[in-house]
């Protein structure tokens, strides 16, 4: 039976930051236009730190039950570890889907805006079919595609959208740095687990690059969201500030450019993660004072 620790270890808090940063950088954005709202952001961010870890319990009950786990390099699993059974992972799974529903409904009462619940539902679909179902299109190199997409422009823009009813420039290009961090994660993740998902016959995009494209991949994901801070600086100053993520990402460009492998592309995982959300919070913020 597992203990509460290995639970908090299978919900993957180390991801939190995926589902931190486009709500703060997309409220930075609509405080930007004078529209902040404290309710709808924080029921925002519930939505995400919810899918967030409902997805990870989804990844860890269809990679479990796959055997995909069965040889692990990263963190441990619950299922592939056998210390849960893998239905009361699936039942947690959806049960974190289920609350983030709900408070995506606070969301949309809040915000008028009903047609929300049809791009939530594609959310939740999109959250269980990454691994679940009998072609899960992360075992198809289309991960990274759909975590650019969630975590970008759904995340940062849906969260400026229900509190400023509006779309703005500041909000596209947030979008776009976001979506390219969180790609960069998953990328760091695949990366270290090619020869395992190669054995497995897990067809990531990071199998199909193959190692030395998917490290190229990672460094220009990772520098990407610096071309919008330049952009972003030409019109508001305090956007430069973003730059100061440049710093936790130092240590991971280079021992990704040097070839590490395996548990010494751990601490690139953590460090991009925390980039992004160093990033978030200072460029957020440069949007709402700017």
């Amino acid at each position: 039976m597992a203990t509460l620790a290995q639970w908090v270890e299978g919900a993957r808090l180390r991801t939190w930051p995926n589902a931190i940063a486009p709500v703060l950088a997309g409220s930075g954005a609509a405080a930007g236009t004078d529209a902040f709202d404290l309710p709808i952001a924080a029921l925002s961010l519930a939505v995400a730190l919810l899918l967030i870890t409902g997805v990870n319990f989804a990844n860890d009950y269809s990679d479990g039950i796959r055997g995909t786990d069965a040889d692990r390099v990263g963190p441990q699993r619950l299922v592939g570890s056998e210390l849960v059974r893998p239905g009361t992972v699936r039942a947690a799974a959806f049960t974190c889907f289920g609350l983030a529903a709900l408070a995506g409904l606070g969301v949309v009462f809040l915000s008028g805006h009903w047609w929300l619940i049809a791009v939530g539902a594609v959310c939740i679909a999109g959250a269980w079919f990454y691994t679940g179902g009998s072609r899960p299109y992360g075992y198809a190199g289309f991960g990274e595609l759909a975590v650019f997409v969630f975590f970008g422009p759904v995340a940062v823009l849906g969260t400026l959208y229900v509190q400023a009813d509006t779309i703005t420039g500041s909000g596209i290009g947030a979008a776009i740095a976001l979506g390219t961090f969180s790609s960069a994660v998953l990328v760091a993740n695949n990366l270290r687990d090619i020869p395992t998902d190669a054995v497995t016959g897990k067809r990531t995009l990071a199998v199909l690059l193959g190692d030395r494209d998917t490290r190229t991949l990672y460094i220009g994901l990772v520098l990407a969201p610096f071309l919008i801070t330049t952009l972003t600086g030409l019109r508001n100053s305090l956007a430069l500030l973003g730059f100061i993520a440049l710093l936790p990402l130092l240590a991971s460009l280079r021992s990704v450019a040097r070839g590490a492998t395996g548990l010494e592309l751990l601490p690139a995982l953590r460090d991009t993660g925390l980039a992004m959300l160093v990033w978030a919070t200072l460029t957020g913020l440069a949007f709402a004072l700017g």
